[in-house]
């Protein structure tokens, strides 16, 4: 058990290290443009993303960079993506909040709130008649439980038995409003009742918990059982964005996410089973020298060519 758990610190650790490099390479300029991160929330990628195979498909929001690495994406070419590097995954076209890698089964980030849904859904029905057996899995924030794009995917995929898993990153805030403020029954996930498919309100701060209830809706999916929503519960420990002065937060509210954010939880828990805090200690260490060494590299490739800027657009 304990070796599962240490599994999970590191590549909750790599996702962090990695974004906070990049909240660093933002502030330096070497990144430019509008950069969301995902720090707080790295239990819900690590866990969901245990639970597929390769073949299932991923879409993220803009908030994706962890969701790609947890999905195998190597730390180096996505540093260069976001840096405008041409060995970036996309060439360095996509940057931070429009880059894929169908490759390792992301297919990709979308700046429009609530997109990924129905796409998700395309990438289902499309998986029923391809022999590939896939299974689609479509990651949105609670603010986007309110777009009217994600109402008609659920309710397609539900009336279709599509074989979707709808993650709900509840991070408590549509962007700078809080979720609570802007419905009447914050518990998102009753909502699925009204399309008629599960419904579960998860631990996000849990990866083990992510992971045991997205790996049921896989399963469940690929057997015919149709779509699930998973409302997966957590905070994030940054901005809605970098520059986001946080204003709308409450008095003491950071210090007390900070007790219960997914790698503290873990690491306390690691400590009760008797692990020692030297090996706990190096994970951390492990997965910032290999962030700082894919940034390192990334850095010194060379910026992509703006002759190719628009190679692989379709209209």
């Amino acid at each position: 058990m304990s070796e599962r758990r240490l599994a999970d610190l590191l590549a909750m650790w790599r996702i962090r290290a990695f974004e906070e490099k990049v909240r660093d390479l933002r502030a330096e300029g070497a990144i430019v443009g509008s950069v969301h991160l995902c720090v707080g929330q790295e239990a819900i990628p690590v866990g969901a993303c245990g639970a597929l195979e390769p073949r299932d498909a991923l879409f993220a929001t803009y908030r994706g960079h962890g969701w790609a690495l947890a999905r195998g994406v190597p730390a180096e070419p996505l540093f260069a993506e976001l840096l405008g590097r041409a060995s970036g995954v996309n060439g360095g076209r996509g940057g931070s909040a429009y880059f894929t890698a169908a490759e390792y089964g992301f297919h990709g980030e979308n700046s429009i709130v609530g997109a990924g849904a129905p796409i998700a859904c395309g990438a289902a029905l499309a998986g029923r008649h391809d022999g590939s057996d896939r299974v689609a899995v479509s990651v949105f924030g609670d603010g986007a439980m309110n777009q009217g794009a994600v109402h008609e995917a659920m309710n397609f995929a539900a009336a279709f038995s599509l074989p979707v898993v709808f993650v709900c990153e509840n991070n408590r805030y549509s962007e700078l409003t809080p979720i609570a403020g802007m419905v009447r029954d914050p518990r998102l996930s009753g909502r699925a009742a009204a399309y008629g498919m599960p419904g579960h309100r998860v631990d996000g701060n849990d990866a083990e918990a992510v992971r045991f209830h997205v790996r049921d809706a896989v399963e469940a999916a690929r057997e015919g059982g149709g779509p699930t929503l998973l409302e997966c519960m957590t905070e994030r420990l940054v901005g809605h964005y970098i520059g986001d002065a946080e204003t709308y937060r409450e008095p003491g509210e950071l210090d007390r996410i900070r007790r219960r954010e997914p790698i503290a939880r873990l690491r306390e828990g690691l400590l009760a089973d008797g692990v020692p805090a030297a090996g706990i200690d190096a994970v951390e260490l492990r997965a910032r020298a290999e962030m700082d060494a894919a940034a390192t590299a990334a850095l010194a490739a060379p910026l992509a060519d703006p002759a190719t800027a628009r190679e692989h657009l379709y209209a």
